[in-house]
């Protein structure tokens, strides 16, 4: 059994040449039109452009005690959203137990004398 192959001529392939992009080359006459040379980026500028003088300075001290009531309020709903997961597992518990037909599903505490 033979290959076909596609026919090809020599003027589909071509080579490029590699010219990295930090060396600056000269423009190259390439066919009927010139190639500039890549220009390079001037260095990236500070941030210092974006800052805008403040009225007054920060108040850290403000800034801590938000910072800790966040935190307080963060804990708070975890823990009662942790609460509420136990609760409902509780709940679930003692509904499949009932649901099942069994008996002493609740948990009943009787105050000790």
């Amino acid at each position: 059994m033979t290959t076909q192959r596609p026919i090809s001529s020599d003027d589909e392939h071509r080579v490029l040449q590699f010219r990295p992009r930090t060396s600056p080359s000269p423009a190259a006459h390439r066919g009927s039109g010139t190639v500039q040379p890549l220009r390079v980026a001037p260095e990236p500028l500070d941030l210092s452009r974006y800052e805008q003088p403040r009225a007054e300075p920060d108040d850290f001290r403000h800034r801590m005690l938000a910072n800790i009531a966040a935190l307080a309020f963060t804990i708070a709903l975890t823990a009662i959203g942790i609460w509420l997961a136990v609760s409902i597992a509780d709940l679930r518990r003692t509904q499949d137990c009932v649901l099942m037909g069994r008996r002493d599903c609740a948990k009943i505490t009787t105050p000790h004398i």
